[in-house]
């Protein structure tokens, strides 16, 4: 996977999960992070597309929010819809 690509799905992973936390009632990372027992600046590094999330941490975040890996991939936007999902994120 290039560069560019995997960037783009880590920012589109972030914006689905920071979606999934505010429908849970969180408005900061902060205090979902603090509640759940997650690393705060972690996850908010998640959130942000600004690191590489392990597998481990996405299932453990999924597991919070009740959902199931396969559901979760399937709410993610088509490839072609991943540019412009970024580039709404970025404003």
């Amino acid at each position: 996977m290039k560069e560019e690509s995997l960037e783009g799905l880590l920012d589109v992973i972030g914006i689905k999960l920071t979606e999934l936390r505010k429908k849970k009632g969180y408005k900061s990372h902060e205090t979902f992070s603090y509640d759940h027992e997650l690393p705060r600046m972690h996850y908010w590094r998640i959130e942000n597309g600004k690191t590489n999330i392990t597998l481990k941490s996405l299932l453990r975040i999924l597991a919070i929010h009740n959902i199931s890996f396969e559901d979760f991939v399937a709410q993610l936007p088509k490839r072609s819809d991943r540019k412009i999902k970024t580039l709404k994120k970025s404003n």
